[in-house]
């Protein structure tokens, strides 16, 4: 018997869906229709209910009715039916509902009402009602009316990631397709609502009357693309007829006579449309367009290119890589050949600019002890200023370009050896000089105590001695921008090694006094000397010839320091506002002691024609000019002194809950330093005092405003040609200290959030695109913008200002925040008594209503009385589009740029941009 075969399988399902005798019916009739019976043939009882036999003519028990006490009466009958194949279910089907499931025999359906769910495979149906058509083999779904009467749990049919949300739903479970109407899905940024939709199977839907957006609203969209008929497919694509846009529920005359929208989450290859414009210089313009290569899941390459109607053209490839837990890195090349004026006529020029970034970083996991790391920014000192397309601000400012590449490699073991291997650039942008070093390897070995016990610690002068060993070997390069990549360049290079062996240790004093003793020993190799000689047309002292080869020199010099710390404490008492102020200072001597090293240097005679007797000899060292500086040739010995301050204070706290009082800082490491000199050279009248330098900071407000105190004072006075004189200055007639120079500075960045709870989130420098490239982590220099002129950090801008907004009923608080620096330079070297340079940089951003912010970025040269850069800027959340216009109003860079979008990636060629460049002189 068939039934007697399965009834072990069907004991298992019923505990597994833990069904009553009511569903134990309907459960019993869907087991029969499972695979595993080859050929099977319908049977149908008097009371309507069916179940299948494996064979003609066989005698199977079938299930006729329940009785009262609700149990299952059976009998036996021949199947006398032709044989025919069965619609057969792949799969076990669950179910549950929260009100009710009521099997209706007459009509061979199950209802299952509120909140009711069918999983059946990967295939999940939940609705407030469920239908399930056994005749037919079909389920449908419906929503119902709530308490209110308003249509409510509505069906969401989801199969595997795809969901889709529609009024009702009609699904046959032998073809494995559905009608539904009314669906709305998401399928990565867009919102797809069609008015009856058709599962063709698992892959593939066709839709009418579809509507399709970015918008989170998706029952009132901004904005929507309509067309009558779409296919499509699930995390691939949708492919339309005549496709219409519509723009707040208004047709616009933009339409296509079909389109395709790829929705695939991976990366795809494919085109990128330019961006059109006009240039007073350049004419009309294609930018920005070109192909996107997905190579792998590893890496990508992005092509553009840009067109001027002149000839001017640019190309740019950009790339990405990545291998996760490993390392990351990208790759930027752009070339630009900019022509001005036309062929022919007396004002045209051309020039060519190029510019290269690599940023490589590792995992900090993929290997503890090696690393491998690259930030490179070179290229043609005029790109940034040159360049047309490249709109960043804040590199256009920036004087300097610079790049490191580094390996690393530490080898552990006592002692401990660490080795790197790094190349670097710097270009200054103005003098176009470039400074290189190709490469730079470095070692060093870990301290090694030799005298100091195996067990416990290191006590004492002795049992501290230690000694360590470096080495540094490099070849650099001086060149310039004209000459880069070229064989000149390499023909001047320079390169040396440099060997210390530094020996120190510390003890103390009296249990007060810290001692440290040092000495270091250097040798230095170098490949490269010259020899000079006196020149009697130019009456100086020239080269005369470049010695290629080995030499060297060494040098050697000792120092020692002690130090101490002095507490004082002043208690005025716990009822007084300021309970206590304590003062620490940190006085220390030290003494160093450099020989000198004449041997090293020769003496050329200058001769005067005119009067012999006022010929002299001048000293030169052939190591002049080479990789390393000679040493000194003149004895020094000096002793140096300064003095550490802190001053603190107890503040009784404003909250009457705290236990304790809080401590804030009135004076921060306020230095004051000078050194005497015990060996004038035989200048009995040079002074022996240097300047007293004053270094410190006074915080106004804790962690947020410190005011940075600068200032040089010298005790001596000056002569008639401003030349320091062994005579004080207040014998002079004078005061007792002479200020030489000065230095004010500040920065300050405030906002509303740091006047309410949870203060300010801090801002991640590495993300910052500007930072990155060398220009400020702030936005005083304006704010940075990207090829396509929209702003870096502009989705952080709206970052939950919608939820805030909703949250009140009026939103009374204007968010905005603003940053200033300022600077102020006095300078009285030589009598000046002028402030060289004294500037203040600010900027600043509010949100003046929900969505609209307004910005600028200013600087005022106050001793000049002049304004520096300007950018005023506004940008507007428009939901799903996005609008800015940024305005350099004055200045040799006066420019403007509008751009309004779509948010949305994978619709941002719909745009409209218009820009004004500025005028560029090459």
């Amino acid at each position: 018997m068939i039934i007697q075969k399965a009834s072990q399988f069907t004991k298992i399902a019923l505990k597994a869906l833990r069904i009553n005798s009511v569903i134990t019916l309907f459960l019993l009739v869907f087991i029969f229709l499972l695979p595993g019976f080859v050929w099977a043939q319908e049977i149908k009882t008097e009371s309507g209910v069916r179940v299948e036999a494996a064979e003609r003519d066989s005698v199977v028990t079938v299930i006729d009715s329940l009785n009262p006490a609700g149990q299952i009466v059976v009998r036996d009958t021949v199947e006398t039916d032709t044989v025919r194949p069965p619609r057969l279910l792949t799969d076990i089907v669950e179910y549950e509902a929260a009100d009710y499931m009521r099997l209706s025999p007459g009509e061979n359906r199950m209802y299952l009402y509120d909140q009711a769910q069918i999983i059946y495979g990967e295939m999940v149906i939940t609705a407030g009602l469920i239908i399930v058509d056994n005749d037919k083999n079909e389920v449908y779904a419906y929503g119902i009316p709530d308490s209110t009467g308003a249509y409510s749990q509505k069906p969401i049919f989801t199969q595997g990631q795809n969901t889709v949300e529609p009024d009702s739903i009609r699904f046959n479970f032998t073809s494995q397709k559905a009608l539904v109407y009314n669906s709305r899905t998401t399928e990565g940024a867009f919102k797809v609502l069609g008015e009856v939709t058709k599962r063709e199977n698992d892959s593939v839907y066709f839709m009418q009357n579809v509507r399709f957006t970015t918008s989170e609203n998706e029952e009132d969209p901004d904005y929507f693309f309509f067309a009558r008929r779409i296919k499509f497919v699930p995390k691939k694509k949708i492919v339309t007829g005549l496709v219409n846009m519509y723009i707040a529920d208004v047709p616009t005359p933009l339409g296509l006579p079909f389109g395709y929208f790829p929705m695939t989450e991976e990366q795809t290859s494919g085109f990128i449309l330019p961006s059109f414009g006009q240039t007073n210089q350049q004419g009309y313009f294609l930018q920005n367009g070109g192909y996107y290569f997905a190579i792998s899941d590893y890496v990508d390459l992005m092509v553009l290119g840009d067109y001027y109607t002149n000839g001017s053209y640019g190309l740019r490839t950009e790339s990405s890589y990545a291998k996760r837990y490993r390392f990351r890195g990208n790759v930027n090349l752009r070339y630009e050949n900019n022509l001005q004026s036309e062929r022919g006529f007396p004002d045209f020029s051309q020039s060519t600019n190029y510019n290269l970034q690599w940023n490589h970083s590792q995992d900090a996991k993929a290997n503890p002890s090696s690393r491998f790391s690259a930030s490179v920014n070179l290229g043609s000192s005029n790109y940034y200023r040159e360049s047309v397309n490249q709109a960043n601000t804040a590199n256009v400012l920036n004087n300097s370009m610079s790049s490191t590449v580094s390996y690393s490699k530490t080898f552990d073991g006592e002692p401990q050896i660490n080795y790197s291997v790094t190349a670097t650039h710097r270009q200054n942008i103005n003098t176009q000089e470039i400074d290189m070093t190709l490469p730079t390897v470095q070692a060093s070995m870990g301290r090694i105590f030799p005298l100091a016990p195996k067990l416990g610690t290191k006590k004492g002068l002795i049992e501290n001695i230690n000694f360590q060993y470096n080495v540094r070997g490099e070849n650099r390069i001086l060149t310039s921008d004209s000459l880069f990549f070229t064989a000149e360049m390499f023909r001047d290079a320079n390169f040396g090694a440099q060997h210390n062996i530094p020996i120190s240790t510390n003890f103390k004093v009296l249990k007060h006094f810290s001692v440290s003793a040092s000495s270091n020993y250097q040798e230095s190799w170098v490949f490269r000397t010259f020899e000079r000689d006196f020149d009697p047309v130019s009456r100086r002292v020239v080269i005369t010839d470049t010695i290629r080869g080995f030499d060297s020199f060494r040098s050697y010099n000792f120092s020692t320091n002690i130090g101490t710390t002095i507490y004082g404490l002043v208690n005025f008492g716990a009822d007084k506002k300021y309970q206590a102020i304590r003062h620490v200072m940190r006085p220390s001597i030290s003494y160093n002691i450099n020989p000198a090293f004449d041997q090293y240097y020769d003496e050329i005679e200058v001769i005067n024609d005119q009067d012999p007797t006022l010929n002299r000899y001048e000293t030169y060292s052939r190591f002049t000019g080479s990789l390393y500086s000679p040493p000194g040739q003149i004895f020094s010995s000096s002793i140096g002194l300064s003095i550490s301050n802190n001053l603190e204070a107890k503040v009784r706290d404003r909250d009457s809950t705290a236990t304790e009082p809080k401590k804030v800082t009135l004076l921060n490491n306020f230095n004051v330093s000078t050194s005497y000199n015990m060996a004038p050279d035989g200048e009995t009248d040079a002074p022996r005092f240097s300047p007293f330098a004053l270094r410190g900071s006074v915080p106004i407000v804790p962690n947020k405003l410190d005011i940075n105190l600068a200032a040089n004072v010298d005790m001596y006075a000056l002569d008639n040609n401003n030349r320091r004189i062994n005579e004080l200055n207040i014998s002079n007639g004078g005061s007792l200290f002479r200020f030489t120079n000065a230095n004010v500075s500040f920065g300050y960045s405030f906002s509303s959030k740091d006047f309410a709870a949870g203060g300010e989130e801090e801002t991640d420098q590495l993300e910052n695109e500007t930072f990155r490239n060398g220009g400020r982590p702030d936005d005083l220099f304006g704010k940075g913008t990207d090829i396509d002129g929209t702003f870096f950090d502009e989705e952080d801008v709206f970052e939950n200002k919608e939820e805030d907004v909703n949250n009140e009923w009026y939103n009374y608080k204007i968010p905005w925040d603003f940053r200033v620096q300022y600077t102020m330079t006095y300078n009285n070297v030589a009598r000046q008594n002028e402030i060289s340079s004294h500037s203040i940089m600010f900027s600043g951003d509010v949100e003046i209503a929900p969505k609209w912010v307004i910005g600028g970025s200013s600087s005022y040269d106050i001793k000049n009385a002049g304004f520096g850069f300007t950018q005023l800027r506004f940008m507007r959340d428009l939901d799903s589009w996005r609008m800015n216009f940024s305005w350099t109003p004055f200045g040799p860079r006066s420019a403007w740029y509008f751009f309004i979008g779509i948010k949305s990636s994978i619709l941002q060629d719909i745009k409209y941009d218009k820009r004004r460049i500025p005028d560029r002189r090459l």
